[in-house]
C-alpha cells in the first residue's frame, strides 16, 4: 500500500501508484515554484511600510509559522467553533484603528522606585521633625510641621495618578479603508463615518473679537472630514448683531477659502495663522498655479479683515439711517405734535435686510438687551448635497476644477433669555446647542471648541474618530485633545503653555480611566452626554479598588425603552449611587426624545469583527441627510427657549452639569462616575491651537476662576469622596486632588513667610541645623530632582517649562488660589455668589511689540499677598544680614540657612516681580506706595516681636544623675547678689542606650539688682555629655549672647576653667569640666568647681556692665 504526499493511504495499484508518483513529482515542482514565488513575495512585502497586514499574507500564501512551509488543509478552511472561514479574512481583513504603547520600562520603573523611596524618606523625615521640636520657637515649629505634613499629603495626591502613563497612536489609513472604501456594502465608496456636530461658544464681541471667531469658523469649514457629515453651530450668548454679521462675512469668504485649502492641501486652515507663519508657504507645493492663487487669496483675506473691522461702523450708520427714516415717518403721521418728538422714537438695531434685529440692540430696551431677548437660529450655510459639487475655472480668480466646493452646514444660535431665569452661563448655552443640534443634524458626536481655539490639524476629527470607532469604542464618553497656545511670550513667563499638566498629568490619567474634561478641544459621544451609563461597566471594591467585577447595566436599547415609556411617576432611585439612575426628564419635545435612539445607534463602532460588541452593520450611514423644513426649525427654536428646562433633568443629570464655574470638570466627572472612560489623543501635529492671556492680571483671574470651581466641587455632591464604585481608585484620587489643590494655598502662604520670620526672630524651624536635618533635606531634594527628570523624560516637556510651572505654582498659590478658597467658603457659608469674569481674547494693539500685553500692569487685589511676601523676605534679608554683621557673636549658620530659604522664595516669585516692573523695568507708583507701607509695617512688627535688650542673657542647663529630685545651685554676680534657680524635678533620664528623654521643666528664678534674666532654661545636651562623672552635677552649660569669642576664651582662662567653645543656634556652649569634686561628699556643702563657675559668671557680668 502506497501513501500520498499528505500521508494518507491509497488503495490504488502499482500503475496508479506510478501515475501518482509522476503527479507527485509535478506537484512537488509546482509546489517549489509556488513556494519560491511565495517566498519572493514575502521578502518583498517585508520591506513595505508598517501597515503591511501579516495576517492577510498568512492566509494568501497558505503558510504557517515554524520551520519549512505547508499548505492550508481543506479540513481547516472553516473553524467549527467560531464559524470563521478563509474568505472572511481574505475579503475584508480586520485592522485595529488605534494602538496603545507603554512608556519604556527603563524610564517608568526607576520613576516608580524613586516615588516609593521619596515617600519613605518623607515619612521618616516627618517622624523625625515631630520627635524633635524646637522648644525655643514652638510657634515656628508648629507652623512649619503643619505645612510640611500638608505638602506631603498634597504631593502624594498629585503623584499617585502619575504611576501609569501611556501613549496612543491612530491609523488613519485603516480608518479610510474601513469606512470610505468600496465594498459589497458600500459599492460607491461613500463615507460610512458618523456625523459630527461642532460647537463654538462666544458671549461678548468686545472681549472675544469677531475676527478671531471668524478665523475659527473658517478652520472648521475646511476640515478634512466628509462634508455632508459635519455641522457647525455657534452659540452667541450675548445675541450681538456684530457677531451675527461677522459670521455671515466668514461664510462668504469661506466659499473661496475652503476650496483653496482643499486644492493645495493648506495647513493650518485658519487664514490668520496661515498668512502670519514664518515658514515658506511654497514648501512642498507642486501645482504651478499655487503662487498666483496664494497672492489672490491673500488679497481677498486682507479685504475680508477690513470688512470685519469696519462692521461696527457699518452697523452704526445703517441703524442711524433706518432710525432717521422711522423718525420721519412718525412726524408725517397725522401731524401729531406728540408723535413728532424724536426722543420718543425707539432707537432700534437694524439688520441688512431692513428688519429689526431680534437680539440685543446697541441701545438696550425691553426684549432687546442682554438677558432679555428672543431665541435666534439662522442657517448661514445650507445643508450640503450628498454628492460632491466640483468647481470650474473662473478667469481672473481661482481655478477650482475637480475641487469640491461644498461647505458644511453652519447655524448661528442665540438662545432665548428672559428676566427671572437662571441661564447658567456657558453650561446653559452648551445645553441649548445640544438640543438644537439634535433636532437639526443629530450628529452622534459633538466637538466642543472655544471661539479662539481653531483646528490646527485638519485631520483632527478623524484622529478622534479612530478611538470612537475602534473595538471597545462604545464605552468611550469623550476624546480630550491637549490644549496648545499661540501668542505666548518666548520665555512663557506665567506658564501659559501648562505643558506639565497637559503632557504629564493628562497623559498619566489616560492610563487609568481617562483624562478630565478641560472645557475645549473635546469630542463627546452624544449618548453619554444624555446621562446614560455605558453598555458595559466595571465595579471596583476593596481598600484600593483591587477587586473588580462586571457591573449590572442595561443595554442601550433597554435604556431607551425606559426613556420612551417615561411618565410622571418617578423612576425608582438607585440605592447604590444617584448618578447610576437612568435619565428620564428630557423635556416635552417628542422629536428630541426620538433623536436619542438614532444618535446612539449611529455612534456605534462597525460590527466587522466578532470581538466587537454593540456594533452596527456596515453601510448603515450611507443614506443622505433629509433636508430641513419649517417644522424642524420651529422645533429647534422651541428647545432653546428659556422655559424648556423647567421640570427637567438638564444640568442636573443630562448635558453639561450646572452649579460650578468649572462645569467642564464636573461634567467629565459625572461620566466617569457612571463607568465611562475617556481617551487622551496627542497627535503628531497639534490638533487645535488657541490663545491664552499673557498679562499677569488676566492670567491670575483665569486661575482664580478655575480654583474657585475646584473649591465649589469640594463642597458639593461632586466631591470624589462620594463617588460611585465604578470610579477607579487612582482616578478617584485624581478627582480628589482637583477639588483639594486650592487649599494648599493656605499652607503655602504660611510657608513662604517662614524664612522671613526666621530671619526676624533669629530662630529656625528646627532646633539645630545638624547633619540629620541636612541629610534628610539632601535626600528629598535629590529624589525630587530625579523624579522630575524622569517625568520630563516620559512626558516630553522641557526643564524650563517644568521650572516655569513651579514658579507659577507659588505665584498662583499665594494669590488666586487663596482668594478662591476665601470666595468658596463665603459661597458655602454665607451664600455669596461668585462673579464670573470672562477671559479676554484680545490683546493690546502694538505694531512694534506683539507681546505688548505682557508688560501692561493692571492692579488687582490678587497682588497684595505675593507682593507682601516679596517685600517681607527682602526686608528680612537686609535686617538679618545687618544684625549678623554687627552682632558681638555673629551666627553665620543661621544667616545662611535663613537666606537660602528666602532666596528660594524670591526665585519662585521672580516672574511676579518682573511683571510688576512693566515695560523696560518701569515701576508703577502704586508699587512704591505699597512697598513703603509694607516695609514700615514689617519693621514695626519685628520691633514688637523682638524688642532690643541691652542686658546679658544667661541660660542654664543642668544635667543631673538619675534619682536626684531637687537641687539648688547658687551663683553670685559681681555685686555679691545671689542668683538662684530651683530644679523642681528631674529633667533628664539616661537609659541603657544613652538616649535622652525630656520631661517638663518648671523653673523658679529669683533675680535681684540690675541683672535681668529671662525665666526659661535652655537645654543643650548630647550623649557625649555623660562621659563626665560627679556626685550630683555632671555638667553645666552656660550660653551667653552678644559676647565675642576672644573675650569668652580670655575669661575662661582667667578663672582656670577648661572651656570648649562651640557655636550652635546663636548661642555659645561652654562645656565646663568640674575637676575637684568628691563623689561621696554632701551635695549641700561641697560643690567642687562651683567657685570657679561663680568667678566666671561674675567676670562676664562685670565686663558686660
Amino acid at each position: 500500500m502506497a501513501t500520498n504526499p499528505s500521508g494518507s493511504a491509497s488503495p490504488q495499484g502499482g500503475k496508479t501508484t506510478r501515475k501518482t508518483s509522476r503527479d507527485t513529482d509535478n506537484h512537488e515542482s509546482d509546489r517549489q515554484m509556488s513556494l519560491t514565488t511565495s517566498n519572493c513575495k514575502s521578502m518583498s512585502l517585508r520591506n513595505q511600510p508598517t501597515d503591511f497586514d501579516h495576517q492577510r499574507w498568512l492566509f494568501e500564501s497558505k503558510g504557517r509559522y515554524g520551520i519549512g512551509n505547508a499548505y492550508w488543509q481543506d479540513d481547516d478552511n472553516v473553524d467549527r467553533q467560531t464559524g470563521t472561514s478563509l474568505a472572511d479574512f481574505v475579503d475584508k481583513p480586520w485592522k485595529p484603528l488605534t494602538r496603545k504603547t507603554q512608556v519604556p520600562a527603563s524610564v517608568l520603573s526607576p520613576y516608580r522606585v524613586l516615588v516609593v523611596i521619596r515617600l519613605i524618606v518623607q515619612c521618616f523625615f516627618l517622624s523625625w521633625r515631630l520627635q524633635n521640636p524646637n522648644f525655643d520657637a514652638m510657634w515656628l515649629w508648629s507652623i512649619s510641621i503643619a505645612c510640611e505634613i500638608w505638602f506631603a499629603f498634597s504631593w502624594l495626591l498629585d503623584q499617585l495618578p502619575k504611576l501609569n502613563p501611556i501613549n496612543r497612536a491612530t491609523d488613519l489609513v485603516a480608518l479610510k479603508d474601513k469606512f470610505e472604501s468600496k465594498s459589497p456594502d458600500n459599492p460607491n465608496g461613500r463615507s460610512d463615518l458618523p456625523g459630527v456636530d461642532v460647537f463654538i461658544s462666544t458671549a461678548d464681541p468686545e472681549k472675544e473679537p469677531p475676527l478671531v471667531t471668524a478665523n475659527t469658523i473658517l478652520s472648521i469649514l475646511a476640515v478634512e472630514y466628509p462634508i455632508e457629515k459635519v455641522s457647525i453651530y455657534i452659540s452667541d450668548d450675548g445675541g450681538a448683531i456684530l457677531t451675527f454679521e461677522a459670521m455671515a462675512e466668514a461664510v462668504s469668504f469661506g466659499q473661496i477659502w475652503v476650496p483653496f485649502c482643499r486644492k493645495h492641501n493648506i495647513e493650518p486652515r485658519n487664514p490668520d495663522s496661515y498668512f502670519t507663519q514664518k515658514t515658506d508657504p511654497t514648501k512642498n507645493k507642486k501645482r504651478p498655479d499655487f503662487v498666483k492663487d496664494h497672492r489672490w487669496i491673500k488679497r481677498e483675506y486682507d479685504e475680508f479683515k477690513v470688512r470685519i473691522n469696519g462692521l461696527p461702523d457699518v452697523i452704526k450708520k445703517r441703524c442711524e439711517k433706518y432710525n432717521y427714516i422711522e423718525e420721519m415717518k412718525e412726524k408725517q403721521k397725522g401731524n401729531s405734535s406728540a408723535s413728532a418728538d424724536p426722543a420718543q422714537v425707539t432707537k432700534a438695531t437694524w439688520m441688512a435686510d431692513g428688519t429689526h434685529w431680534p437680539g440685543t440692540w446697541m441701545k438696550p430696551v425691553a426684549d432687546h438687551k442682554k438677558g432679555d431677548h428672543a431665541g435666534i437660529i439662522q442657517l448661514m450655510s445650507k445643508v450640503p448635497e450628498n454628492e460632491p459639487v466640483l468647481g470650474n475655472e473662473d478667469e481672473g480668480k481661482l481655478d477650482f476644477t475637480d475641487v469640491d466646493i461644498r461647505l458644511p452646514m453652519f447655524a448661528y444660535v442665540s438662545r432665548e433669555k428672559r428676566p427671572g431665569y437662571d441661564h447658567q452661563k456657558k453650561a446653559g448655552a452648551m445645553n441649548s446647542l445640544v438640543r438644537a443640534s439634535a433636532i437639526l443634524s443629530n450628529g452622534p458626536f459633538i466637538l466642543n471648541l472655544d471661539c479662539d481655539h481653531y483646528i490646527y490639524n485638519s485631520l483632527a476629527i478623524r484622529e478622534g474618530m479612530c478611538f470612537m470607532m475602534d473595538r471597545g469604542g462604545d464605552r468611550i464618553c469623550y476624546i480630550q485633545f491637549p490644549q496648545r497656545f499661540e501668542g505666548i511670550d518666548p520665555s512663557d513667563r506665567y506658564a501659559n503653555h501648562n505643558t506639565v499638566f497637559f503632557d504629564g498629568n493628562m497623559r498619566a490619567l489616560d492610563g487609568l480611566q481617562g483624562p478630565v474634561y478641560v472645557g475645549t478641544g473635546c469630542m463627546f459621544r452624544r449618548y453619554a452626554l444624555y446621562g446614560f451609563s455605558p453598555p458595559r461597566a466595571i465595579e471596583y471594591s476593596g481598600i484600593v479598588g483591587h477587586k473588580k467585577k462586571p457591573a449590572s447595566t442595561l443595554s442601550p436599547s433597554q435604556s431607551l425603552q425606559v426613556v420612551r415609556a417615561q411618565d410622571d411617576d418617578p423612576e425608582p432611585q438607585n440605592e447604590v449611587h444617584p448618578d447610576l439612575n437612568l435619565p428620564k426628564k428630557f423635556g416635552n419635545s417628542t422629536m428630541f426624545v426620538d433623536s436619542i435612539a438614532v444618535a446612539e445607534y449611529q455612534g456605534r463602532p462597525l460590527a466587522d469583527h466578532k470581538s466587537i460588541k454593540n456594533g452596527r452593520p456596515p453601510g448603515a450611514l450611507l443614506a443622505p441627510r433629509p433636508p430641513l423644513d419649517a417644522h424642524t426649525v420651529a422645533e429647534a427654536i422651541g428647545v432653546i427657549s428659556c422655559w424648556y428646562e423647567d421640570n427637567t433633568e438638564w444640568g442636573e443629570r443630562i448635558g453639561w452639569i450646572y452649579g460650578s464655574v468649572t462645569e467642564d470638570v464636573v461634567t467629565g466627572y459625572r461620566m466617569h462616575n457612571r463607568g465611562w472612560r475617556s481617551i487622551y489623543c496627542i497627535t503628531k501635529r497639534d490638533a487645535f491651537r488657541g490663545t491664552a492671556p499673557i498679562n499677569l492680571t488676566d492670567r491670575l483671574h483665569q486661575v482664580l476662576r478655575w480654583a474657585t470651581g475646584s473649591v465649589e466641587i469640594f463642597f458639593s455632591k461632586n466631591n470624589a469622596f462620594l463617588a460611585s464604585s465604578r470610579l477607579k481608585f487612582l482616578q478617584r484620587i485624581a478627582y480628589l486632588n482637583v477639588g483639594m489643590y486650592p487649599f494648599t494655598s493656605i499652607f503655602l502662604v504660611a510657608y513662604l513667610f517662614l524664612p522671613a520670620l526666621c530671619m526676624f526672630t533669629g530662630q529656625f524651624i528646627v532646633p539645630n541645623i545638624d547633619s540629620t536635618f541636612l541629610g534628610y533635606l539632601l535626600i528629598m531634594t535629590i529624589t525630587l530632582a530625579l523624579i522630575s527628570l524622569l517625568e520630563v523624560k516620559w512626558s516630553g516637556i522641557a526643564l524650563e517649562e517644568w521650572w516655569r510651572n513651579e514658579q507659577f505654582w507659588a505665584i498662583g498659590g499665594s494669590s488666586a488660589h487663596l482668594a478662591a478658597v476665601i470666595q468658596g467658603l463665603l459661597k458655602v457659608t454665607a451664600g455669596i455668589e461668585i462673579a464670573f469674569t470672562l477671559t479676554s481674547k484680545s490683546a493690546v494693539e502694538d505694531d512694534e511689540d506683539m507681546y505688548a500685553d505682557l508688560h501692561v500692569v493692571k492692579w488687582t487685589s490678587l497682588f497684595v499677598v505675593p507682593l507682601t511676601i516679596c517685600i517681607t523676605n527682602i526686608v528680612a534679608l537686609i535686617m538679618g544680614t545687618a544684625r549678623t554683621l554687627f552682632s558681638v557673636i555673629p551666627q553665620w549658620n543661621k544667616l545662611i540657612g535663613g537666606a537660602f530659604f528666602s532666596f528660594w522664595v524670591l526665585a519662585h516669585m521672580y516672574p511676579f516681580m518682573k511683571g510688576l516692573m512693566g515695560r523696560r523695568g518701569k515701576v508703577t507708583t502704586i508699587i512704591y506706595v505699597w512697598a513703603g507701607v509694607l516695609s514700615i509695617t514689617v519693621s514695626l512688627l519685628w520691633i514688637t516681636i523682638s524688642p532690643p535688650d541691652d542686658t546679658t542673657q544667661i541660660y542654664f542647663a543642668v544635667i543631673v544623675k538619675p534619682g536626684i529630685k531637687r537641687q539648688r545651685i547658687r551663683l553670685m554676680n559681681g555685686n555679691g547678689n545671689r542668683i538662684k534657680f530651683h530644679l523642681s524635678e528631674e529633667i533628664y533620664e539616661h537609659n541603657l542606650r544613652s538616649k535622652i528623654t525630656h520631661r517638663k521643666l518648671t523653673d523658679n528664678i529669683d533675680i535681684s539688682d540690675q541683672f535681668k534674666f529671662k525665666p526659661k532654661i535652655r537645654i543643650l545636651a548630647s550623649t557625649k555629655s555623660f562621659r563626665f562623672t560627679w556626685s550630683e552635677v555632671v555638667m553645666c552649660i552656660i550660653a551667653i549672647r552678644e559676647n565675642k569669642q576672644a573675650q569668652i576664651h580670655q575669661f575662661a582662662d582667667s578663672t582656670g576653667i577648661k572651656a570648649n567653645v562651640q557655636f550652635r543656634k546663636e548661642i555659645v556652649n561652654f562645656h565646663l569640666h568640674v575637676i575637684n569634686g568628691d563623689d561621696n561628699s554632701d551635695s549641700r556643702s561641697s560643690f567642687g568647681g562651683a567657685n570657679r563657675l561663680r568667678a566666671l559668671c561674675s567676670a562676664l557680668m562685670i565686663r558686660r556692665l
